[in-house]
């Protein structure tokens, strides 16, 4: 009886429970040999159909490949578009044979203008791409229901649609549940609006359901929307407006977003490819995207409006050598005629309205303006509050969060707090007008515990009365 209780209490290999570590998730890069989570990247293996990333282990070192695309015998991009095209409604069946269709022809800009071709329907919609012509041999009329199935059961932690699909499949085919349109303002946009996933979402939470109007604009994106602002205004990023960022703070976290980015760009071996590769995957996948690179724009009229009846403040962005002198505020004269823009990521979730932008190096970027202006103008072209939104820009290791209503609406009466603590931990409100001086969590302060969650301290004293 005794050897069977020593047995049970140690798992495989011999590792004493007490010792063994917590089960790691496929995205954890994780040393095989050692367990170790220090770690660099070293270089490139190159397999038959594509470059795999690998890593050295910083305590043992051997070089070794991620869980996530170790053992596979197709390309990741190629796994991500079969995933995709089951989970906007296609069979399993079904999504084997256009993956391989899609391989197997390799598409060129002829092709995809064939109207009534299938795949050049799913290639417009989804946006799925094109295979090398080395992967013809492989790919090419090869992949199987049984491979696809068991991507989508070991990948299911990152594709919370899951739950959502078999509702959406009633509502739309799969050729219509995600509308498209190229819009081209200066360069190429490719909007994106998954109309089922809209739907659900706001039917499934009372929350959300002063979003509909959210919904009839992006149905009426590839119609209504007006190309002509777009080659004259000035865009977002470049807009010479500044905002105060004093009485308002900048939440760095780590969100569901990081892990799809760690994810999907892994897949991606060129850098101008990124925003549409995570894209196209988070809004097939997730359970919260419902658009991207959705156009968007504000009039002069619409900002002296927010200016004089809603007290937004706006100010002039500085020059380099103006930086000493004090910051002037917008006379209506001396707005923009027209500032434009297109919003990465607009997700709905926890009753808002999310604005993501994805930015390489999040950390050391501050887009705050930019984002901002984006949610002033969807604000307008919806009708929505601007309390219903939120801004956020995020890369794989970061993400950061703010209200754009705490950037524009400045209360007479002073905050009483200096600080605003979260579950991360404790930030200082911002008093700087001009930059953010900080963007994390203050090292050494107590994270706030939620609802239903008891005090570290509450838990020691109640031991020892015990």
């Amino acid at each position: 009886m005794k050897e069977n209780k020593e047995q049970k209490e140690k798992i495989p290999m011999g590792v004493p429970q007490a010792e063994a570590k917590p089960k790691q998730n496929f995205l954890d890069i994780v040393c095989p040999y050692c367990g170790s989570e220090k770690n660099v990247k070293r270089g490139t293996r190159q397999k038959k159909l594509e470059k795999v990333q690998l890593y050295l282990c910083c305590d043992c070192k051997k070089t070794f490949t991620p869980g996530s695309t170790k053992g596979k015998h197709y390309p990741m991009s190629v796994i991500l578009d079969a995933m995709s095209l089951y989970y906007v409604g296609f069979t399993l069946e079904q999504s084997c044979k256009l993956a391989n269709q899609i391989a197997k022809e390799n598409l060129t800009p002829c092709h995809s203008l064939e109207k009534g071709n299938p795949v050049s329907i799913i290639k417009e919609n989804i946006g799925i791409v094109n295979v090398p012509p080395s992967a013809d041999n492989i790919v090419g009329g090869t992949l199987q229901a049984s491979t696809l199935n068991n991507w989508i059961k070991q990948y299911e932690p990152l594709c919370a649609f899951a739950r959502m699909r078999e509702y959406a499949v009633k509502m739309f085919p799969p050729k219509e549940i995600i509308s498209s349109a190229t819009l081209a303002h200066r360069q190429l946009y490719r909007f994106r609006h998954h109309r089922a996933k809209t739907v659900l979402i706001i039917r499934e939470d009372f929350k959300h359901s002063q979003f509909w109007p959210l919904k009839d604009f992006l149905d009426l994106v590839p119609v209504e929307c007006p190309h002509q602002y777009f080659s004259e205004g000035m865009r977002a990023s470049e807009a010479p407006i500044m905002f105060s960022k004093t009485e308002m703070i900048v939440r760095g976290k780590q969100n569901f977003a990081n892990k799809m980015a760690k994810f999907v760009l892994q897949s991606v071996s060129v850098a101008k490819d990124r925003h549409d590769a995570l894209q196209r995957f988070m809004l097939a996948n997730d359970s919260v995207t419902v658009a991207t690179e959705v156009p968007v724009y504000i009039r002069r009229e619409d900002l002296a409006h927010m200016q004089k009846q809603l007290g937004f403040r706006l100010f002039k962005k500085q020059k380099k050598e103006d930086k000493n002198k004090e910051v002037e505020e917008f006379t209506i004269e001396d707005l923009p005629k027209l500032i434009t823009g297109h919003i990465d990521f607009v997700q709905i979730r926890n009753g808002q309205v999310h604005l993501l932008d994805y930015k390489p190096n999040a950390a050391k970027e501050r887009p705050i303006e930019q984002l901002t202006i984006y949610a002033l103008a969807l604000s307008r072209l919806t009708g929505l509050k601007v309390f219903n939104f939120k801004c956020a820009w995020f890369d794989e290791k970061d993400y950061f969060e703010f209200y754009p209503l705490h950037v524009v609406y400045k209360p007479d009466r002073k905050r009483r707090r200096k600080n605003i603590k979260t579950i991360e931990g404790s930030y200082p409100i911002n008093e700087n007008a001009k930059r953010m001086d900080n963007i994390r969590a203050v090292a050494g302060s107590e994270p706030k515990f939620g609802r239903g969650e008891v005090l570290p301290s509450i838990v020691t004293n109640y031991q020892k009365s015990k």
